[in-house]
């Protein structure tokens, strides 16, 4: 039987639904991700997966969406990256 993990990963840059629509939408295509849940109230991204998955994957993932972990450095690039997540979240919200 494998094990599941539940986490609550915190981020920066996430500003909406519709960051949260492309964080859901995204982390939830990785191999071993059972749940996921944004709260943007309290920035974190709530994961849930099993062992065949390892941590650093999600948050690499959270960070090339423009979504990096709070302690890590948050430059401009990584901000405009999660700008354009934003909209994509947005135009997905709307269908």
């Amino acid at each position: 039987m494998t094990a599941l993990t539940k986490e609550t990963i915190l981020i920066a840059n996430l500003k909406c639904s519709g960051c949260a629509n492309t964080i859901k939408r995204n982390i939830s295509e990785l191999p071993g991700i059972k749940t996921v849940e944004v709260d943007p109230d309290t920035d974190a991204v709530i994961v849930e997966y099993d062992d065949t998955l390892q941590r650093d994957t999600i948050t690499k993932k959270l960070s090339s969406l423009g979504y990096p972990e709070a302690t890590e450095d948050n430059g401009l690039l990584l901000q405009l990256k999660s700008y354009a997540s934003c909209m994509i979240g947005r135009l997905h919200n709307d269908k």
